[in-house]
C-alpha cells in the first residue's frame, strides 16, 4: 500500500455504475490500460478503487469521477486467450479522492478512508434497522412467492453492513446510489432507503418492475 502525505495511492477505475462496500460484481476487462491495472493488482494483493463516472464515458479518454468510491479486492479471474477478461470483485470499504493523477494510462487517486460517523440516536437506530430488516424480507418473499419454494433472509450482522447490502440490491438512479455511498450517517442512510424500499414492495407484482436476480440474493439467502 502507498502513501503520499499521509493518503493512499489508489488505481481507479471509473465506470456507469456504483458498487457498495460488502458487495460483488463481475466486470469485463477489454481496455489493455485496464487489463494491465488488473495484472499489477494481482501481482501485488492489491485492491482497486470503482468510482462512478461524473462527466465522459468508460470507454476511450479518461473520464472525471465522482469523488467518493469504493476500494475493491479481486476474488476471481478469467482470462481470454485475446487478453480479455472477466473479473470478480467484491467491495470493501469507501475512500474519498484528494488528488488525481492522469499522467499514466488509467487514473490514480490519492485518497483518505470515508469513515462512518458514531451513531447518535441508538433508539431511532435500532428501530430502523428492525422496519428495514422487516421490509427488506417482505421485498425477497414477494420476489420469489410464485416460486415453488421458500426462502429465508439472513441479514448481516452489522448495521452498515445491512444498510450498503440493501441499497446495492435496490434499483435506483446512479445518482441517488451515490448519495447513499458518500452518506456517513447510518441512521440518515437508512431513512433514504426505507422509502424506495416500500416502493419496491408495492410495484412488485408488477409485469415491468425490475427483478432482483437470484444470483444477486445468493450471499442472503437460503431455502426453508
Amino acid at each position: 500500500m502507498d502513501f503520499v502525505r499521509g493518503l493512499e495511492q489508489l488505481p481507479l477505475f471509473p465506470l456507469n455504475t456504483v458498487l457498495f462496500p460488502y458487495a460483488s460484481i463481475q466486470l469485463h476487462v477489454f481496455e489493455e490500460r485496464y487489463q494491465s491495472m488488473v495484472r499489477d493488482c494481482i501481482a501485488a494483493d492489491a485492491p482497486f478503487g470503482i468510482v462512478l463516472i461524473r462527466s465522459g464515458f468508460e470507454v476511450g479518454e479518461i473520464a472525471d469521477p465522482y469523488r467518493v468510491g469504493t476500494a475493491v479486492r479481486i476474488k476471481d479471474v478469467h482470462n481470454y486467450d485475446d487478453g480479455r477478461m472477466d473479473i470478480y470483485v467484491q467491495g470493501e470499504r469507501r475512500f474519498r479522492i484528494r488528488h488525481l493523477d492522469d499522467r499514466e494510462a488509467h487514473l490514480i487517486g490519492l485518497v483518505e478512508p470515508v469513515e462512518e460517523e458514531p451513531v447518535s440516536d441508538p433508539d431511532r437506530a435500532a428501530f430502523l434497522l428492525e422496519q428495514a430488516r422487516e421490509e427488506f424480507e417482505v421485498l425477497v418473499q414477494r420476489l420469489f412467492e410464485r416460486q415453488e419454494f421458500g426462502v429465508q433472509v439472513v441479514f448481516p450482522p452489522d448495521p452498515v453492513a445491512l444498510s450498503f447490502t440493501i441499497a446495492n440490491l435496490l434499483s435506483m438512479e446512479n445518482i441517488n446510489k451515490q448519495r447513499l455511498l458518500e452518506t456517513t450517517d447510518t441512521i440518515e442512510r437508512f431513512e433514504a432507503l426505507l422509502p424506495v424500499l416500500r416502493t419496491h414492495i408495492m410495484d412488485a407484482d408488477q409485469p415491468n418492475y425490475y427483478r432482483i436476480d437470484s444470483q444477486e440474493l445468493r450471499e442472503w439467502i437460503s431455502p426453508n
